[in-house]
């Protein structure tokens, strides 16, 4: 008979240590759900490109005056030397493009498109994020007092949400903006028409986030985690800002980024309308009210203010879209 082959203790030892050793190697880590969000959104191509032309128009817009002066452009500077003055048409093909004037000069005045588009970015963009941080304000809070509360406070809510949505906006918008135009409230000129202009399109804009966060908050309200702070004696107060609101912060996020190229359209139409932005300060909507007289003999000066909005309405849309799908478990 052959004996059995003895194995030391050591040698016993070593093979357990190098399975754990592997395993130790091969760990799985845990993803929060920011990271999880993340990965999902960068593998959207579409929402990533999209994305990145905000950043650049917001980058664009916050250093609009600063990129004017190293370009060496004045958005008011009429150059009649490049006007002929038979025509009152830019001198030269493609609306007077040049090295010194890339994106050609306006009809009439001879005032720089580039500059002027640069000018009114910032104008569009304030107004934009302006109306939309109002709107959120307004229908955060109101949504989650009315879809926590329910009851009669849901009533009330719901109707005021109803009436506002009732309201005519855009002629509504027109009669305050017309009304108010000489000056107001201790304002004048420019920030009086950005002031008006954000409260208008923001103050009947909220229902629109009220409907959503309601929703939401009805959901929300009857989840555990509530429950256990009712249980532990906290007020509504503190689970509406501390329990319900961190919880709707995807929606919140998904719907701003939508609303906001909703309010640039909102402001160029009004500007558009001559009830906006008023000249000289120049805007989108307003560069386009000019070019209707001459946009069959000088297109250019209505093609650039017009691809100006539709980037930018087209990238906020995109950049919407792709978050909603990040930050919604359910849309894969």
């Amino acid at each position: 008979m052959t004996a059995p082959i003895e194995t030391s203790g050591s040698q016993a030892e070593a093979q357990p240590e190098a399975v754990l050793k592997g395993v130790e190697s091969k760990r799985i880590e845990g993803r929060s759900l920011g990271r999880i969000a993340w990965t999902r959104f960068k593998r959207d191509k579409v929402a990533v490109a999209g994305g990145i032309v905000v950043v650049l128009l917001i980058l664009t817009a916050a250093l609009s005056r600063p990129l004017q002066s190293m370009l060496g452009l004045d958005p008011n500077a009429f150059n009649q030397d490049l006007i002929d003055p038979n025509t009152s048409l830019p001198k030269g093909d493609f609306g007077g493009m040049s090295w010194d004037h890339p994106l050609g000069v306006e009809p009439k005045f001879g005032r720089d498109i580039l500059a002027r588009i640069l000018e009114g970015s910032w104008v569009s963009l304030v107004v934009a994020f302006g109306a939309t941080i109002l709107s959120n304000v307004i229908g955060t809070v109101l949504g989650l007092i009315a879809g926590y509360y329910g009851g009669r406070v849901d009533a009330i809510v719901s109707r005021l949400m109803d009436t506002f949505l009732a309201f005519p906006l855009l002629l509504f918008a027109i009669a305050i903006s017309a009304t108010l135009q000489g000056g107001a409230f201790g304002l004048e000129g420019l920030p009086l028409h950005i002031s008006v202009l954000i409260f208008v399109i923001g103050f009947f804009n909220w229902p629109y986030m009220g409907r959503i966060v309601r929703g939401q908050t009805l959901a929300l309200r009857e989840r555990e985690f509530v429950d256990a702070s009712r249980g532990m004696g906290a007020g509504g107060p503190y689970i509406l800002f501390k329990e319900l609101l961190p919880n709707l912060v995807a929606p919140i996020i998904v719907y701003s980024t939508l609303l906001i190229p909703t309010n640039i359209l909102f402001e160029a139409s009004l500007s558009f309308l001559g009830v906006g932005i008023q000249p000289p300060q120049a805007s989108w909507g307003g560069m386009l009210n000019q070019a209707v007289d001459f946009f069959e003999v000088d297109p250019q000066y209505m093609i650039v203010p017009g691809l100006a909005i539709f980037i930018t309405v087209l990238a906020f849309n995109l950049l919407g879209d792709g978050l909603r799908d990040a930050l919604d478990p359910r849309s894969r």
